[in-house]
């Protein structure tokens, strides 16, 4: 054999060894980005379930807060009841006025709302009836005499509205 045939078929066996070397090489590039692949999506999945958590985290948070101030100021509703009262005879003056213009206030920012409406229709969800009549002056069941108000807060009924009710007559 001739040197040149030497040279021949030595640098056919590199080219060969180059190419197989070669493929190997992009083989293992391409499992590398399929596993980049696979945990990138982890990683997106990961952080969209922590996102959720803390948004859920935050409303629950925030639902318990919520739940708390309704609680104190349900334990409140006798007290305002008490300053309503002493205020319509004539029993709250000077510094136990102020105190109790005061506690109504806070409650009002708060978000405690009181309702007490003579004239509406009656609903259930919001009325409580005490007492119950027929009238020929009303064409639906109406609250017609409020006895104590009702409160709520933030949407939430705290204390439905005392009322009496009156049916049309048939």
């Amino acid at each position: 054999m001739s040197e040149s045939t030497n040279y021949e078929n030595s640098a056919a066996g590199s080219e060969e060894e180059l190419a197989a070397e070669i493929n190997e090489a992009l083989s293992d590039v391409a499992q590398e980005i399929d596993q980049v692949a696979v945990l990138t999506n982890d990683l997106q999945r990961l952080q969209a379930d922590f996102s959720n958590y803390r948004k859920r985290n935050d409303r629950e948070r925030s639902a318990a807060h919520e739940l708390s101030v309704a609680s104190v100021l349900a334990e409140l509703l006798p007290l305002l009841d008490d300053i309503e009262r002493a205020e319509a005879h004539g029993e709250l003056v000077g510094g136990f006025k102020s105190v109790g213009d005061r506690l109504i206030s806070v409650t009002e920012k708060l978000g405690l709302t009181k309702y007490a409406a003579e004239g509406v229709p009656f609903d259930p969800l919001v009325h409580e009836a005490l007492m119950h009549e027929t009238s020929p002056d009303v064409t639906e069941t109406t609250v017609t005499k409020v006895l104590q108000p009702g409160y709520s807060f933030k949407e939430r009924v705290i204390r439905p509205a005392r009322v009496v009710v009156s049916d049309p007559e048939a």
